[in-house]
């Protein structure tokens, strides 16, 4: 990794049993008891109804792409060395969509050959500079 500081999530209340539950292996969203909306990242009232009966839930792992860019100069200096590399929007099995990584990538094709819209991911937590992040591997691999 570049001599650049590694970014690290500001981790608050809110999000504390998100990045917690990350760091055992697990991925959560937060679901909402009255009106059954889910969603990601962490809210303190539902984004549907503005209820606060929000509980949190644990994710499948099964996922699919939405979107995703593919960078060729570092949006931060601490990934200089990982260009090109993408960013990519998920949707998970149960609805809420992240920001994360599309990883496992053959190195020797083109990014962006190897995603297409509606791919089946399967979430794949990394560990970066000791803090854990969701990332995705394409189907079943």
């Amino acid at each position: 990794m570049s001599a650049a500081a590694f970014p690290r999530p500001d981790v608050d209340a809110l999000s504390a049993p998100y990045w917690e539950a990350l760091g055992k292996g697990h991925l959560l969203y937060q679901r909402c008891e009255s009106c059954g909306t889910a969603w990601l990242p962490a809210r303190s009232q539902c984004p549907g109804c503005l209820g606060p009966d929000i509980r949190w839930v644990p994710a499948s792992g099964g996922a699919r792409l939405i979107s995703w860019v593919v960078y060729h100069r570092a949006f931060n200096p601490a990934f200089e060395d990982r260009v090109p590399y993408n960013v990519a929007v998920v949707e998970l099995d149960e609805g809420p969509r992240l920001i994360s990584n599309v990883v496992g990538l053959d190195p020797e094709q083109e990014i962006g050959a190897q995603l297409r819209l509606d791919q089946p991911l399967r979430l794949a937590i990394r560990h970066e500079q000791g803090v854990a992040i969701p990332a995705f591997l394409r189907g079943s691999e």
